[in-house]
């Protein structure tokens, strides 16, 4: 697994999103497997489930946010679903779509040093 950080940009703030095992683990709670997940959230065979998505984005978003506040010795504060929803809405449903699926694609490539 590679440290790949996506980014968006929300009214004028830049915000990173971070794919790693503990995202992985809190999507495998929630919907059983990444795959699932993965499926739910590419729009291949249905339309992008709006739920899957969302809870994808805050938990790479709010993990980059605990990263950074962690590294910073400062207060995390998560960001909600209901927060995520409203940045769907303004950027953009498939620009977001596109944004995760890049991310999660760039950080589970292997490495090819190690192939």
């Amino acid at each position: 697994m590679k440290d790949v950080n996506g980014k968006i940009e929300y009214k004028g703030k830049e915000y990173n999103l971070i794919f790693n095992l503990n995202v992985m683990e809190k999507i495998q709670e929630k919907f059983g497997t990444i795959d699932k997940w993965a499926e739910l959230t590419s729009g291949k065979n249905e339309e992008v489930n709006i739920k899957a998505l969302k809870y994808g984005f805050t938990e790479m978003l709010n993990e980059a946010l605990e990263i950074e506040a962690d590294d910073k010795g400062e207060q995390f504060t998560p960001i909600t679903e209901k927060q995520v929803g409203r940045m769907l809405t303004e950027i953009g449903l498939d620009k977001m779509q596109e944004t995760l699926q890049s991310t999660v694609v760039e950080s589970t490539k292997s490495d090819e040093k190690n192939a």
